[in-house]
């Protein structure tokens, strides 16, 4: 076996978990820029339903998505102890999540392909599984989450 590929073998990862919708989910470490409480937001009209609004983040104006409501799962109504994840992909986005649990660290070929159909649209969001004892943690793809829905005539 070459380096290189003992080395991608070995390759450690770490993520953030998380919970939204009752779910167990979690997001690459190094996408997350800071996780805070619940705050406010600022409604804008005519927006998605998973899209809760707009904050103030030292002066940028950050747009807060339902991580639940967008991954297909009932809405969440925000309390003081709802959490929001501020991550970076593209663009600097908030998520709301019910809770922020740990920070995991995996080999990447721990990572599970995520099973679909070549049509399935439901878990384009979903990277990967990482299964965890009886649970399965699944690996969000922000690029894939904040992806639009549907296409964008030209």
């Amino acid at each position: 076996m070459s380096q290189l590929a003992e080395a991608q073998k070995s390759q450690r990862l770490e993520f953030v978990t998380l919970v939204a919708g009752g779910q167990n989910f979690c997001i690459e470490i190094k996408q997350i820029r800071e996780i805070r409480r619940w705050t406010p937001v600022t409604v804008l009209p005519h927006s998605p339903d998973h899209v809760l609004g707009v904050i103030n983040l030292r002066g940028a104006v950050i747009p807060i998505i339902d991580l639940a409501a967008k991954l297909g799962f009932a809405k969440i109504t925000p309390t003081e102890r709802h959490v929001i994840i501020i991550a970076v992909e593209d663009k600097i986005i908030g998520l709301l999540v019910e809770s922020v649990s740990e920070i995991l660290g995996v080999d990447a070929d721990n990572v599970r392909e995520t099973p679909r159909s070549p049509e399935d649209m439901t878990t384009r969001a979903i990277l990967g599984i990482i299964p965890l004892g009886d649970e399965m943690t699944k690996v969000i793809s922000l690029t894939a989450l904040m992806a639009p829905s549907h296409p964008v005539a030209a």
